[in-house]
């Protein structure tokens, strides 16, 4: 059985102006209302107001818990639609489904960085040092021409692979139930168009590996794919480029985006691959903004270029 669950009427000044998928509209979903954590929320910042949740759990998979988290803009127009864009989340979140489901809403900022973008210019608001003023400056232009226009997007958990007895199965069975069971069930709960060429995938940390792994086994589900801070090896950043070129050369060309940061550990094995890429001739787009490898960065600055690639990706 599909259980979905509803953030409740209390809570809706958090996630959506208007109080979609509540109440009687939740009840005539599917949806079960019921309460939910606000102290994470209130700790990170503003309110989202552009987004509502649906929580949906699924049967496991041979021990495997299968949540996730959809999220549905309120800001869209009668029977206008969106893309879809599949958000994996990062190794500490592997500890608990419900942490792992809610980690890019509760702990790195997707709705947040989705409300700034809806509402450019996007102004700083850490004294860190994640954006420079050109990149500030040209981010905005972008987006004074072209405004964000925004997007469903869904946050499946995701088992720590690493502890997995066999981690390709894993990986299989990952990318198998991502792509035939969370993406078909959000086509028909979220007003996107079902077409793989309006569906993106991107992940940080484990994420971004894990999504690598997911692209390379169904390129041919997903238009873009993109990786915050992988977590890959300079080593394997070859082999990555080598079954990228592969798989596009199979399944045709696709964007992709390679995102990490000026303190991550993982910049060199992230730089290497875009580098790989490039001598392969397949395009890849890399950004390396200021910042450590934490979430404050992802809240400030990674998650906001994250979403606005994929905006401009459509």
């Amino acid at each position: 059985m599909t259980v979905v669950r509803c953030v409740p009427r209390s809570l809706d000044v958090r996630f959506g102006r208007r109080p979609a998928l509540t109440g009687a509209a939740a009840l005539a979903l599917g949806g079960v209302v019921t309460p939910r954590r606000a102290r994470a929320e209130e700790a990170l910042g503003p309110p989202v107001r552009d987004l509502v949740v649906r929580d949906v759990t699924m049967p496991p998979w041979r021990g495997t818990p299968r949540r996730y988290v959809l999220l549905l803009p309120t800001h869209l127009g009668p029977n206008e639609h969106v893309p879809l864009l599949v958000l994996l989340h990062g190794l500490a979140e592997t500890v608990d489904p419900k942490m792992g489901a809610y980690a890019w809403l509760e702990r790195y900022g997707v709705g947040s960085a989705y409300d700034r973008l809806r509402r450019a210019p996007i102004a700083r608001t850490s004294r860190r040092g994640e954006w420079t003023d050109a990149r500030l400056a040209e981010l905005n232009a972008e987006l004074a021409a072209r405004p964000f226009r925004g997007m469903a997007i869904v946050c499946p958990f995701v088992p720590n692979v690493y502890k997995s007895a066999n981690p390709t199965a894993e990986l299989d069975a990952l990318a198998a139930w991502i792509v035939d069971e969370v993406v078909p069930s959000c086509q028909v709960e979220a007003p996107v168009v079902p077409d793989p060429s309006r569906t993106g995938l991107d992940g940080c940390s484990l994420g971004g590996f894990v999504g690598l792994e997911v692209f390379l086994r169904r390129p041919e589900a997903f238009a873009a794919w993109g990786g915050v801070q992988s977590a890959i090896s300079d080593a394997g950043a070859v082999g990555y480029a080598e079954r990228l070129a592969k798989a596009l050369a199979r399944a045709g060309p696709r964007r992709l985006h390679v995102e990490s940061s000026t303190l991550d550990p993982y910049r060199s094995a992230n730089e290497r691959l875009a580098a790989e890429l490039g001598r392969r001739k397949v395009p890849c787009e890399l950004r390396v903004p200021p910042g450590p490898h934490d979430q404050p960065w992802l809240r400030e600055a990674g998650t906001v270029e994250m979403l606005a690639w994929h905006d401009r990706a459509e």
